[in-house]
């Protein structure tokens, strides 16, 4: 492999971890420029897109693409990805070992127990439940504990089970739903909507939405579109999961 190549295929890993791990492009952009101009190359030419990444160096006439198959959120890569980056700023990594070490983070960053985001979902929905409400509802605060993580954990196994997206938002919300209106039937709840309010919020693509928005003010006008519209694709599909319930219940 010429050192054009190594360059350039450190540029790409670095550019579809954070995309995959849910950076902004703008972001994405500057980390990929400053690797290839810390190892001296000052003008590269890098374009991002949520889909795919392309990235040249003047020293080369050939341009490389790297496809970006997955999307989540996991910002421990990315803070990896850009601690890495400084160093090998700082001279403290070479290009070949700053590229195996963007290999051991793709493949080996460890990520907390399905466990734990279960529980953490559980939580996140009680305390959201009281910020909507405005109000400590006590009496409904399990339950929407207990909704949210049964909507979180479904759409955790049905996002593993297929790749067609924004089912697992459908049906997470679904269970949302089903889960909220069975505890208020049981008595284990009397305020239906702000159970579900609460509940559904885990599933909501709030970082999406954000980002979205960062990368339209930054210029970044194609990824800004397309984020904004896979974020009100899956809150147009969570809202039909509700809506469901709802309407046959």
């Amino acid at each position: 492999m010429t050192t054009e190549d190594l360059l350039l295929d450190t540029c790409l890993l670095a550019g579809r971890i954070m995309i995959e791990g849910g950076s902004e492009m703008y972001r994405v952009d500057d980390t990929m420029s400053r690797i290839a101009k810390n190892a001296g190359e000052c003008s590269a030419m890098v374009f991002t897109t949520p889909t795919g990444i392309f990235a040249a160096v003047s020293s080369s006439p050939l341009v490389q693409l790297s496809p970006v198959l997955r999307r989540g959120i996991d910002m421990e890569k990315v803070a990896r990805v850009n601690n890495l980056s400084r160093q090998f700023a700082a001279h403290e990594l070479t290009l070949p070992e700053l590229r195996e070490e963007l290999i051991k983070v793709d493949q080996h960053t460890p990520y907390f127990p399905f466990w734990l985001q279960v529980l953490a979902a559980g939580l996140c929905s009680t305390t959201l439940m009281v910020i909507f409400a405005q109000a400590y509802d006590w009496f409904d605060m399990p339950l929407a504990a207990l909704a949210g993580a049964v909507g979180y954990w479904v759409y955790a196994r049905v996002s593993r089970l297929t790749n067609v997206r924004f089912i697992a938002e459908a049906i997470g919300a679904l269970c949302v739903g089903l889960a909220s209106w069975a505890g208020v039937r049981l008595g284990i709840g009397h305020n239906l909507d702000n159970v579900i309010v609460g509940a559904v919020m885990p599933l909501v693509p709030g970082v999406a939405i954000t980002n979205s928005i960062r990368d339209m003010l930054a210029g970044h006008l194609i990824s800004g579109i397309a984020r904004g519209m896979e974020a009100i694709l899956s809150a147009c599909a969570i809202g039909v999961g509700i809506a469901v319930i709802f309407r046959f219940l």
